[in-house]
Order: C-alpha cells, then structure tokens, then sequence
C-alpha cells in the first residue's frame, strides 16, 4: 500500500509561483514512477508532468513545458513541482500518483496505481 499526501497549494496573482510537494509511504518509492495531474470541475483530469525513477528522466505537457519542473527526492520520498509564471488556466485541484508498473511516468491516469487526494491551486488574474 503507497499513501500519498500532496501540500503546497493556494491562491496565488498571475505571473506568481507555487511549490507543490507529495509525501509518499513506502520503503520503495525510489523505484516508482511519478506523475502530477490537475483537474478541473466538469473537466477530465488531465496530465501535468512525470519523473522517473532515479529522476533521470521527466516529461510535460505541452501546457506547462518551460513553466514547470518535477523533480524528486528519494531520501525524503517526496516528489516536487515548481510552478513559475502560473497563469489563471493554471487553476485546478492537482494530484500526485505513482506508478508502480514497470517503465516511466506516463501521460495516462489509467497506468497509475496510488493516487493522492489533491491540493487547489487558484491562479488570479
């Protein structure tokens, strides 16, 4: 069993930035793969970025690609994403997951096993 618990979210003016971090459970959380979502309401929660195992590799939606960096901490076992020039299109309830399968982060909810409850992220303009 993996709980993860995101923190770090609130409201923030356009052009701000947010931190946003996942705490995992789990001896092995350094051989999961890592991935950040958002959804908003009426909306299908849509992917954010990922991070590989060992962090060696990540990947982001072209939406966010040059504004956000994931990044990962084994030794505390946390998963981070820094969230620079946040626009009010920002605004959603973002969610950490982890992939427990084989292979790297992946931009499809469905390959995630464990997911977190969420924390809001408002971007005003």
């Amino acid at each position: 069993q993996v709980q993860l618990v995101e923190s770090g979210g609130g409201l923030v003016q356009a052009g701000g930035s947010l931190k946003l971090s996942c705490a995992a459970s789990g001896r092995t959380f350094r051989s999961y793969a890592m991935g950040w979502f958002r959804q908003t309401p009426g909306k299908e929660r849509e992917f954010v970025a990922g991070i590989s195992w060992r962090g060696t590799f990540t990947t982001y939606a072209d939406s966010v690609k040059g504004r956000f960096t994931v990044s990962r901490d084994d030794a505390k076992n946390t998963v981070y994403v820094q969230m620079n020039n946040l626009k009010p299109e920002d605004t959603a309830v973002y969610y950490c997951a982890a992939k427990l399968t084989v292979g790297g982060p992946t931009n499809e909810e469905s390959q995630y096993d464990y997911w977190g409850q969420g924390t809001q992220v408002t971007v005003s303009s």
